[in-house]
């Protein structure tokens, strides 16, 4: 698949298979978050991994009142939380970057999972404060998003299209709304 095709054929996945994912996938898709850039190549991002279905069940039982949207993701068969330390931050006219980097790192790490055919959905609703409580991450540390990973079934349910509904997240704006040429 090439690049476009990626881009296009990306999307964001609420029903999982329970198959896991290969530990050398996960490592790829790991690596892509590795290499991704930087500003001045600080690094900021730190991933947690879930890869038991236990843990990811519990993970989401303390993800917060707004986190309960995102139940889904407790049928995945992966579930990585994307964080910056801020210690690696670089902070230039007032403007912090680890959030950036973290985002772009991340975002990498999805196409990487979506050319072995793997989904993933990019989620922001979570309490950070019981979160970051349940995880007992250093306090440099921030939570930008988690996600759920894992080859798509074929089947929605019920509740995960109202969530997609919901999240109007097929729907894009046009070009010439978001592009100013000068």
């Amino acid at each position: 698949m090439n690049c476009k095709e990626l881009i296009l054929d990306r999307h964001s996945v609420r029903n999982f298979l329970p198959d896991p994912i290969p530990k050398n996938v996960l490592n790829d898709i790991l690596e892509a978050g590795r290499l991704a850039p930087s500003a001045q190549n600080k690094q900021p991002w730190r991933y947690i991994v879930f890869t038991e279905t236990e843990k990811i069940q519990k993970l989401a039982l303390n993800c917060g009142l707004i986190g309960l949207a995102n139940f889904f993701i407790r049928k995945a068969p992966c579930l990585i939380i994307a964080c910056a330390d801020t210690k690696d931050n670089l902070k230039l006219n007032g403007q912090d970057y680890y959030l950036v980097d973290t985002a772009i790192s991340f975002h990498q790490m999805m196409l990487m999972a979506r050319s072995y055919g793997i989904g993933s959905c990019w989620l922001a609703a979570f309490s950070e404060k019981k979160l970051r409580s349940y995880l007992d991450i250093p306090e440099t540390w921030r939570i930008v998003a988690l996600a759920p990973f894992g080859y798509p079934a074929d089947k929605k349910s019920l509740y995960t299209k109202m969530v997609s509904r919901f999240a109007s997240s097929t729907e894009r704006k046009p070009l010439a709304e978001i592009v100013t040429v000068k």
